[in-house]
């Protein structure tokens, strides 16, 4: 990682910290964030992951349309940073520790893998 890559990626995890504390206050259910990205084609290539503690939760949250307060936070904080996201809801997933317990036996690297693999090849196309 090149010294420009650092520095983004210090400042991408910086607003993204920001809209994670934002969120946990506002959102109930709402756990954590975490993030993935092609530096080679920032910020297209930008997936952010935000984690609800189980299904209902996530399920509440967008049954109350909560998870715009989430997008927008993180999209504020992104664009603090200088990161502007297009359409940021394209940028923008929803998951559970409950899913990745059933589905991927709480392996988040490998459902991140398989959460963002598509998203890359769409966008590259």
């Amino acid at each position: 990682m090149n010294k420009t890559v650092k520095k983004l990626e210090g400042n991408l995890i910086r607003a993204l910290t920001s809209a994670c504390e934002k969120a946990k206050i506002e959102v109930s259910g709402f756990e954590w964030l975490t993030h993935t990205a092609n530096y080679a084609n920032f910020p297209n290539s930008l997936v952010v992951i935000c984690i609800f503690d189980d299904d209902s939760s996530l399920n509440k949250a967008k049954d109350a349309a909560q998870e715009l307060i989430i997008i927008t936070c993180i999209h504020k904080s992104l664009l603090n940073a200088g990161i502007l996201l297009k359409t940021p809801k394209q940028h923008i997933r929803f998951d559970t520790e409950q899913a990745c317990e059933r589905d991927h036996q709480g392996n988040w690297k490998k459902r991140i893998h398989s959460m963002v693999l598509p998203s890359y090849r769409e966008r590259m196309n």
